[in-house]
């Protein structure tokens, strides 16, 4: 699974297990798990499992996502005042529950999309408070969280701040080197020694997981979603898109409305 949701598991009775960057961790009861957007991961369960399961999607703005700056634990214990929030979260967002649990599926169910439209119409006092519950969460992970790329100077900090917040353009290189001062050669091996990877599949890897999102939450044809996005060959994105997730545009659009 590779979803452009975040999602915090919060375990109330049962076992299970979540697979993730090569380890197995058990979900232990009132702990709670945070996995990022985009983080390929599964589950296993054997028998009855119960928890509550929170879904966050960002918005489209055109800024550099939290989970791109900073790694953050996989597990935090829980406690009586976090336990709380997460119980009134419920109960503020009625009717948001899954009739069915089912992790492989979830993300393309009817009941998604339901709940995005719902949330859409929520109160504006209910939806402040909903925010800050969420944060209140995030707070606990994030300290503990370290910066994901710690190696990364000033330099590349300013190319990667121009690279999220022009995903949506055509990004060139040159560009990017001449924000970051140095030649084209230089750039780029300082870019792959620092992130590990080239400009271009950075660059790349960016605006797929931007592309899912949109499909996510805006009804784009493929071709203004390529467009969108700064692609002027739409036959280039199509396969870059079934290159990075597996399946092309359209077959993951039509699952999402399945």
């Amino acid at each position: 699974m590779n979803s452009p949701f975040t999602r915090i598991h919060v375990v109330t009775r049962g076992n299970a297990w979540l697979l993730r960057d090569g380890n197995k961790h058990p979900l232990n009861t009132q702990h709670l798990y945070l996995t990022p957007s985009y983080t390929p991961h599964s589950y296993e369960c054997d028998n009855e499992f119960y928890l509550y399961y929170i879904h966050i999607y960002e918005t489209l703005e055109k800024k550099s996502s939290i989970f791109d700056q900073m790694n953050f634990p996989v597990e935090i214990e829980g406690d009586a005042l976090l336990l709380d929030l997460v119980e009134r979260l419920y109960l503020i967002n009625p009717g948001r529950e899954l009739s069915f649990y089912d992790p492989g599926a979830y993300d393309n169910s009817t009941e998604l999309i339901k709940n995005i439209a719902m949330q859409g119409n929520t109160p504006l006092a209910l939806e402040l408070e909903s925010r800050g519950i969420i944060q209140q969460l995030l707070s606990r992970f994030f300290a503990y969280a370290t910066p994901k790329t710690p190696n990364v100077d000033e330099r590349m900090s300013r190319v990667l701040e121009y690279i999220h917040t022009n995903i949506h353009t055509p990004i060139h290189i040159d560009k990017l080197a001449e924000i970051s001062f140095l030649t084209k050669d230089h750039f780029i091996r300082l870019f792959k020694k620092q992130l590990n990877c080239t400009p271009g599949k950075y660059i790349n890897q960016k605006k797929i997981e931007k592309a899912q999102l949109m499909m996510l939450i805006e009804n784009y044809s493929i071709q203004e979603l390529a467009f969108r996005l700064g692609f002027e060959n739409v036959s280039y994105f199509n396969r870059l898109f079934k290159k990075l997730t597996g399946e092309n545009p359209s077959q993951y659009k039509k699952r999402l409305n399945m």
